[in-house]
C-alpha cells in the first residue's frame, strides 16, 4: 500500500500542471494525453458541474522497482563483553548524576522553602511588634489626654469653687452693709 502511494506521489509529480489544465480546456487532446504514463492509468469519468474528473489508475509495480524503494537496517555488529560493561557504566552513571541533580534540586526546594517560612516568621513578629507598640502608644495617648480632661475638670471645678466663695463674700459683705 505505501508503494503505491509512493508511485502514485511521484508520478503525479511528473504530470505538470500545464498538461492538466490543456487536458480540460481542450477535451480533443486530452486523449493523447492519457496514455503516456507506463505504470498509471488516467481515465477521464463524465464532466460534472463542478470541473473535470478523473480516475488515476496504478498498475502493479514491477520487481525492478521494489528492489529501489526497499531500505535495508545497517547491520548489526557483535558487542564485546567490554562493550557492554562500557555501557552499563555508562548508564549507571547517568542514572547516578540524574539521582544527584534530583537531591540538589530536593534540596533548594527544601531551603527555599525555609526561607519563604522564615520570612513569613520574621514579617509576623515584626507585625505583632508593631501592633503592640502601636496599641502601647495609643493606650498612653489615651492616658495622657484623661490625666490632662481630669486636670482641666479639677481646674474648672475650682475655678467655679473660688467664684462661688466671692460670690459668698460679696454677699455677705452686702448684707453688713445694709444691715
Amino acid at each position: 500500500m505505501a508503494k503505491t502511494a509512493i508511485a502514485y506521489k511521484e508520478k503525479m509529480k511528473e504530470i505538470s500542471v500545464l498538461s492538466l489544465i490543456c487536458s480540460c480546456l481542450y477535451p480533443e487532446t486530452r486523449k493523447n494525453i492519457m496514455g503516456d504514463f507506463e505504470d498509471m492509468d488516467i481515465k477521464p469519468i463524465n464532466k460534472r458541474a463542478s470541473g473535470q474528473a478523473f480516475e488515476v489508475i496504478l498498475k502493479p509495480s514491477s520487481p525492478v522497482s521494489d528492489a529501489a524503494h526497499c531500505v535495508t537496517n545497517p547491520p548489526k555488529r557483535d558487542l564485546s563483553l567490554e562493550d557492554i560493561q562500557k555501557k552499563l557504566e555508562a548508564a549507571e552513571d547517568r542514572r547516578r548524576s540524574h539521582e544527584a541533580q534530583v537531591l540538589r534540586a530536593l534540596a533548594e526546594k527544601r531551603d527555599h522553602e525555609r526561607d519563604v517560612l522564615m520570612k513569613a516568621m520574621e514579617e509576623n513578629s515584626n507585625f505583632s511588634r508593631m501592633a503592640e507598640e502601636k496599641l502601647q502608644m495609643k493606650m498612653e495617648q489615651n492616658e495622657e489626654n484623661r490625666m490632662a480632661y481630669l486636670a482641666s475638670m479639677m481646674e474648672r471645678l475650682q475655678e467655679r469653687e473660688r467664684h462661688a466663695q466671692e460670690v459668698r463674700r460679696n454677699k455677705e459683705l452686702r448684707e453688713e452693709v445694709t444691715a
